[in-house]
């Protein structure tokens, strides 16, 4: 299964966390896309720690991103900076998406 996260809030770390390793311990394949205030967690290593598995693709809407300020320097490099066609993307090809 394919599953999408849609993070546009900040508040969830934990749940984002425990779904994204729960869901990849069961070799499931998780795509994570970041905007509005869910950009600020790319200031977080526990969410950008995500991007290190390897059944997560992680990215980010960079719009987004400088709106709020949002240090995106030194991400790993397998953290794409984007755009809302991410966002699309992940919808269309995921089986279920989630939105926190």
């Amino acid at each position: 299964m394919k599953l999408g996260i849609l993070v546009n809030t900040k508040e969830h770390l934990a749940a984002i966390n425990g779904i994204t390793r729960s869901a990849a311990a069961r070799g499931h394949q998780i795509v994570i896309f970041a905007m509005d205030e869910g950009t600020c967690l790319l200031e977080d290593e526990g969410y950008t720690a995500l991007a290190l598995l390897p059944e997560v693709a992680m990215s980010y809407c960079d719009h987004s991103a400088q709106e709020l300020q949002v240090n995106t320097e030194g991400l790993h490099a397998s953290i794409l900076r984007s755009s809302q066609y991410s966002n699309a993307e992940m919808n269309h090809n995921a089986d279920k998406v989630l939105v926190l």
